[in-house]
């Protein structure tokens, strides 16, 4: 019986490490000093990722002194009807999340030019107000976590703009 387990477990940890799994670790950017100039909860959310995520980029306050700017050009939050029951009350919502952001040099450069991205829940909705409006707060609070996370990977796949010699 013993013996089984141990067999198990060494068969276990064999496969977990032949699967190529590793924690991501620190985060390089194509710069040393970025700033994120908005006083959004988005804002102090990417601020708080990038000051953890890389030990080489700097995080800070005035664009002036920071190598790429990070701006958040536009973010927007809705909730769309999906479907209405017999009686015409509402039985599911699509709550979407929309954020506008471009990554440019001090000399207005792009390092990412202004994109998009835009992540949707779908939310069942019933006479429980209280309830829902929560569940509504909580999915928008992942929304925005997920949002940092897709940020914060094109960040790091962004490549340096090219300079011309003619400026």
């Amino acid at each position: 019986m013993a013996a089984g387990r141990l067999l198990l477990i060494a068969t276990l940890c064999a496969g977990l490490a032949a699967c190529g799994f590793k924690l991501r670790g620190q985060q390089s950017f194509p710069f040393e000093t970025v700033s994120v100039p908005a006083r959004t909860p988005l804002a102090f959310e990417l601020k708080r990722n990038i000051a953890a995520a890389s030990a080489q980029t700097k995080l800070v306050d005035s664009p002036a002194e920071a190598e790429a700017v990070l701006s958040i050009l536009a973010e927007q939050q809705e909730k769309v009807i999906l479907s209405l029951s017999t009686q015409g009350r509402v039985q599911e919502y699509q709550l979407r999340y929309r954020v506008v952001y471009r990554l440019s040099s001090q000399k207005g450069l792009d390092f990412i030019p202004a994109t998009a991205i835009v992540l949707t829940r779908d939310i069942t909705f019933n006479d429980q107000v209280l309830a829902k409006e929560f569940e509504e707060a909580q999915l928008y609070r992942e929304m925005r976590s997920d949002m940092v996370q897709q940020i914060m990977r094109r960040m790091a796949a962004a490549k340096r703009p090219q300079v011309d010699d003619d400026e």
